[in-house]
């Protein structure tokens, strides 16, 4: 994917995040997008606490494209995979990875909030672990702050107990 077509797919990624969170979710998105790097070929808002916006997604994906197919596809969301996801992208065979923003980041947006206890686990950890090279990119500075501005203020909106 080039630079644009990432910016392009990170912002559509954060359009999916800023609607899941209008239906009272988490402000998480992700969409996959085809090897030719423009094609939307789906998109996942975050659902809940175990069905995230990324593992969603990987898991439709392997249900409607060959792994082969899947290979040549880039997931692209707005915050780093968690351990789970990582973990989801893997074994759902798609062969790229991009976020815009780390998962430190949404550390130091959400606190020891109980509705998004952050793991200290880069995804990048997670996929050498594997037997397959799964490419990352991110975070992409260019883009980082959109990610995080659609979560500000959210997170203390839901307060402690929520």
């Amino acid at each position: 994917m080039t630079p644009d077509q990432i910016l392009r797919a990170l912002r559509r990624a954060n359009e999916v995040a800023q609607r899941a969170m209008t239906m009272g979710r988490h402000p998480f998105g992700a969409v996959l997008v085809a090897p030719d790097g423009e094609t939307i070929l789906a998109e996942q808002g975050n659902i809940d606490t175990v069905h995230h916006a990324e593992a969603t997604l990987a898991r439709t994906a392997s249900l409607n494209y060959p792994a082969d197919y899947l290979w040549q596809c880039t997931l692209v969301t707005t915050f780093e995979p968690c351990a789970m996801c990582a973990g989801t992208t893997y074994w759902a065979n798609i062969g790229r990875v991009v976020y815009g923003a780390e998962e430190t980041a949404l550390l130091a947006l959400t606190g020891d909030h109980p509705e998004n206890p952050t793991l200290s686990l880069p995804c990048r950890e997670v996929f050498a672990r594997g037997q397959k090279k799964i490419e990352v990119i991110g975070p992409v500075p260019a883009i980082e702050e959109e990610m995080i501005s659609t979560h500000r203020g959210f997170w203390e909106s839901r307060g402690a107990g929520h």
